[in-house]
């Protein structure tokens, strides 16, 4: 593997900072830490019908593969809360403790007042509207709208987004423009297409959902949600909406915080010993 400089921006620095003190409190702990590639990520394997019960499925049949116990933790950033979701709905018995860290939102999920959700929708670019409405009523189309230059199309994927808060701006500048780190994450995880690995989970994640995570009883064993009230890619005031309706959410909700929580000094030694020390002797 060639030798890469450690980067000469603070921004990235500094989170790298982070990184290695999180990686010295998972040494403290003895936690054996898995991070899997969904279906046509990487080099997993396709699933065209990819779902929410296939996503529960998929993490089960990992976990049986490497063995790793009857029950075992997880935690969901961004897009992968879907999974979060679906494992609480389909492998409640699998779980011990889980964590989504500013999960995606689907704006249709029954649960919400029309009012609320529509107002949440509305704040997006209009090509992010039309891409979400595509997923919606027309996944068949999607692949063929994203490629569709004179459309108006998603500023999510393209990365053009407006982000409130000024780490997550300073993060994205500099992948996008210093490193080629934005690109070349993205080329690595959609090797086989952007239509079997990102637009199949646009499909899943902001299509017609099999159950309303707000019909969920409580599981039986934590669960906690960190979200930042200066993100710009997923509404704040539809998560609140969510933890007031289900009561059994330890909510965390962090000021002047943006989307990018891995960038967030110590929250992820926060989450760990909130899911494995808090948690356990609760």
């Amino acid at each position: 593997m060639a030798h890469r400089e450690p980067p000469e921006h603070p921004v990235l620095q500094d989170i790298l900072a982070k990184k290695l003190s999180d990686w010295e409190l998972i040494e403290e702990l003895g936690i054996y830490i898995v991070g899997f590639d969904r279906a046509r990520y990487g080099e997993s394997e396709p699933n065209p019908s990819r779902s929410l019960r296939s996503e529960a499925s998929d993490i089960a049949e990992l976990a049986n593969a490497l063995e790793l116990g009857p029950r075992f933790y997880l935690i969901g950033f961004s897009l992968g809360g879907h999974a979060v979701w679906a494992s609480i709905k389909y492998i409640p018995d699998r779980i011990a403790g889980a964590a989504m860290m500013a999960p995606v939102i689907n704006y249709r999920w029954p649960g919400f007042p029309r009012h609320l959700s529509e107002e949440a929708y509305r704040k997006q670019q209009p090509g992010d509207q039309r891409a979400l409405r595509v997923a919606y009523y027309a996944p068949w189309l999607l692949h063929w709208w994203m490629k569709q230059s004179w459309l108006p199309s998603s500023t999510v994927i393209k990365g053009t987004t407006h982000l409130p808060n000024r780490l997550d701006a300073q993060v994205r500048e500099y992948a996008m423009k210093n490193s080629g780190m934005f690109e070349e994450r993205r080329k690595l995880a959609t090797q086989q297409g952007m239509l079997e690995s990102f637009y199949r989970d646009m499909m899943v994640m902001f299509g017609k959902w099999e159950f309303d995570p707000m019909d969920l009883s409580q599981p039986p064993f934590p669960v906690h949600l960190w979200h930042g009230d200066e993100d710009g890619l997923v509404s704040v005031t539809l998560q609140r909406y969510i933890c007031s309706r289900l009561s059994w959410i330890n909510y965390h909700e962090l000021k002047e915080t943006g989307h990018y929580l891995g960038g967030v000094q110590s929250l992820v030694d926060v989450v760990l010993k909130t899911l494995l020390v808090v948690s356990v002797s609760a």
